[in-house]
């Protein structure tokens, strides 16, 4: 990611669904070494806030629906939640909560693009999202899954005005120049079960030694240690109530 702060049209936060809020903030802060603070507010639900230093990186909270996946989200920077909900629907997408108010903090909605990937739009007022990116700790990539790219680009480039960089092995989405995520082609290895989705990558200082410490810490490693030609060292781990996530390699991206 070239991006070191929220954009418009960019992503800003990372949220974590879990079953189990308490083995998470063990192992993130295990992990990662992010200091977890529960918003003490009855009407939070539990929302919790991880920190690096005085910088809030990311979210853990509970399940707040029945049938709701223990998953990570990604939430993209927009100027009106509303207008921009409404974009997506426009474009073929569907609008699966709000667009509603958190406190005073900004107005958020839960949308779905018409491949089938869910993701957060997040209008900021007092809150303007991960007060740190592309460091180790934060959020440091983002990339689509999904069995459908065209449209895929299609969809992404109407709603936020994307620019595309593709070549025959990735694509890439950037705002003016600087890219901040991809999209992979979900093929046969792909259980047809898995829905398509957004998958956030957090950078780290080593990824192997990254990798170790989640097994160690009860996760597992989805996808071994890899050095992406022309790209950055990545891998894939699950933490150990099943969210998928990606660590990414910080010195490899300015």
């Amino acid at each position: 990611m070239k991006l070191d702060k929220p954009v418009t049209g960019g992503p800003c936060w990372a949220e974590l669904g879990t079953s189990d809020l308490a083995g998470a903030k063990r192992f993130y802060e295990e992990l990662f070494g992010w200091r977890a603070e529960t918003d003490p507010r009855q009407e939070a639900g539990g929302y919790t806030f991880a920190h690096l230093g005085d910088a809030p990186v990311a979210a853990l909270s509970p399940l707040y629906q029945e049938g709701q996946p223990v998953a990570w989200s990604v939430s993209f920077a927009v100027p009106d939640a509303d207008a921009t909900a409404a974009r997506v629907t426009d474009a073929g997408g569907s609008v699966l909560v709000g667009p509603m108010d958190v406190f005073d903090l900004g107005r958020f909605a839960v949308v779905r693009d018409p491949t089938g990937a869910a993701f957060h739009l997040w209008q900021a007022r007092s809150f303007p999202g991960a007060g740190l990116l592309n460091a180790p700790g934060s959020l440091g990539w983002v990339e689509l899954l999904t069995r459908a790219p065209e449209r895929a680009v299609d969809f992404y480039t109407t709603v936020f005005g994307w620019s595309v960089n593709a070549s025959e092995r990735y694509t890439q989405w950037g705002i003016d120049g600087a890219d901040f995520g991809g999209m992979v082609t979900m093929d046969d290895k792909f259980p047809h079960e898995v829905p398509a989705h957004w998958l956030p990558y957090f950078a780290v200082e080593e990824v192997d030694a990254a990798a170790a410490a989640a097994t160690e810490a009860g996760g597992a490693v989805l996808m071994e240690p890899t050095a992406v030609p022309d790209g950055p060292r990545i891998a894939v781990l699950r933490d150990p109530q099943a969210a998928m996530f990606g660590v990414y390699r910080a010195a490899d991206e300015g």
